[in-house]
């Protein structure tokens, strides 16, 4: 599968980049597939630099910061108001239970039928997968400081270009501190993408909120994962900082997300 950057700056937008959004895409056989993790403040822009929005299959929600949705209600308008009728079904959207209601009173809209005409929304359970061509999406809960935050493993069986069937997994964080929830979901990972919020000095008082590097590198070497890309830096933490902190911790490759940046899974 092909994972895009399209947003991952933490917490709010950046100069570079939006918040969180990661595009992902895979083949099943028949036809290309499109998923989207994360549509945060700043994402439904630069998407559309990958994607036209018609083509995405779903969107998955790890949690309801705004950094991680609020876009959705943009998304909402490109549905409802595009001349000509948007050309396909309701969107399908995953998220914690409070999705559509968070969703409608972010708009100011009545919560029956807020925007349930746009998205077909679907509630989270914990380690319950969801299937959607060539993707299985499964969430495990983690620590962060909302009434549901989760972590994303998703998984993909693709046919490779001798026509044998190929594994791959993806671990998204989401938002998170240390937690068995985490290091479960990455757990033999090809590809672990981490959040790094924090720096180790500055941040030791708050706990329960945000991974450092060293703490994002200890949990890829505790789960096997084979690579490690750390996300979610928001403006005032040093992306080399974060790197210095991850390495000693993590043998495998170690790199920082950067916004518009594709990678192979």
């Amino acid at each position: 599968m092909k994972l895009t950057i399209v947003g991952c700056t933490g917490s709010f937008p950046g100069p570079s980049s939006p918040a969180s959004c990661y595009l992902l895409t895979a083949h099943d056989g028949e036809r290309q597939w499109k998923i989207v993790m994360d549509l945060g403040s700043g994402a439904l822009g630069a998407i559309q630099r990958y994607t036209d929005l018609e083509d995405i299959d779903a969107i998955f929600l790890t949690h309801l910061h705004p950094d991680h949705c609020m876009d959705l209600c943009g998304l909402h308008v490109a549905v409802r108001w595009k001349p000509g009728g948007w050309g396909r079904d309701r969107i399908p959207v995953w998220g914690p239970a409070a999705t559509a209601d968070r969703m409608a009173t972010a708009y100011g809209l009545e919560l029956d039928p807020g925007m349930h005409e746009e998205f077909d929304f679907s509630n989270w359970s914990e380690s319950q997968s969801v299937q959607l061509g060539p993707f299985t999406v499964t969430p495990y809960a983690v620590n962060h400081p909302v009434e549901e935050a989760y972590a994303l493993r998703v998984e993909v069986t693709e046919p490779d270009k001798e026509g044998k069937a190929v594994s791959r997994i993806l671990t998204y964080s989401g938002d998170t501190d240390s937690c068995q929830g985490l290091e479960d979901a990455a757990r033999n990972a090809d590809l672990f993408l981490c959040e790094a919020a924090f720096e180790e000095g500055r941040d030791d008082d708050i706990k329960d909120v945000h991974l450092t590097g060293k703490r994002a590198g200890q949990a890829a070497t505790a789960a096997g994962a084979r690579r490690l890309l750390l996300t979610h830096i928001p403006v005032w933490t040093s992306q080399t900082k974060v790197m210095a902190e991850a390495r000693p911790e993590f043998a495998g490759d170690v790199a920082v997300a950067v916004a518009g940046v594709h990678y192979t899974v």
